[in-house]
């Protein structure tokens, strides 16, 4: 009996022999936060390699990092390897006896120096698996909103509470001249320099945050001076005013 090989297979077979393919650069794509000097020495492609063998162990020990949430390695001829990395994004900074650590939206520490890398976080007070989850949703689903959190935590065993960084351009127009306009206006923008305390229940929704943000225009519009917005109560936002 006798087997007839695909022409395809022994093109390839033969085309892994050849020097001309052999793996000369590595190009790495989709990295933020991950050296891509060490996706390349996790690879540890030798240089005989060809480009034609197989790229799945290689994708295997790339998605081993902590910070590569997938990967994928092609192929562009005659001698390039493209590694396309879906990085494991941190969404907060923790506390912990070693100071504050990168966390990701599974709670796993990042390999990643706050000293050394800029990380413009908030700051989660707990390790919170279904509040790190919600950082990781808001940070994919509303990044302006992720953008003025500087901090969240939980608040008794239901809630939790967080800080919004003062919006930007967010001062109210002006009135007409008059000392009671000028005082209303400056309590206005002392209120809204020290940023918007939220209350929310855990497990809270990204779109149900999001719903604090006309109720926030409306008060700067009034110059009300707000203590805090909270939306535990169902489809209302209860401001309270100082």
């Amino acid at each position: 009996m006798m087997l007839i090989a695909p022409a395809a297979w022994l093109a390839r077979r033969s085309a892994t022999r050849m020097e001309y393919f052999h793996v000369r650069s590595v190009s790495v794509q989709g990295t933020t936060y991950l050296d891509p000097s060490l996706v390349i020495e996790r690879m540890g492609i030798d240089t005989m390699r060809s480009v034609w063998e197989d790229t799945k162990p290689l994708a295997d020990r790339v998605r081993s990092l902590p910070q590569v949430r997938d990967v994928e390695v092609s192929r562009k001829l005659p001698g390039t390897l493209v590694v396309s990395i879906v990085e494991n994004l941190p969404v907060a900074l923790s506390p912990s006896p070693r100071g504050l650590e990168p966390v990701d939206s599974a709670g796993v520490v990042l390999p990643i120096d706050p000293g050394e890398t800029k990380l413009d976080l908030p700051i989660a007070l707990q390790r919170d698996a279904a509040m790190l989850a919600l950082l990781g949703a808001m940070r994919t689903r509303d990044p302006l909103l992720f953008g003025r959190l500087s901090e969240i935590g939980r608040d008794g065993r239901d809630g939790i509470v967080l800080l919004l960084e003062p919006r930007v351009g967010a001062s109210a127009a002006p009135r007409p001249d008059s000392a009671a306009s000028d005082s209303a206006n400056a309590v206005a923008q002392h209120s809204n320099s020290r940023g918007l305390r939220v209350r929310a229940m855990l497990g809270v929704s990204v779109a149900r945050l999001a719903d604090i943000f006309p109720v926030e225009s409306d008060l700067l519009r009034r110059r009300a001076n707000v203590a805090e917005l909270d939306l535990r109560y169902r489809d209302q936002v209860i401001a309270r005013l100082q």
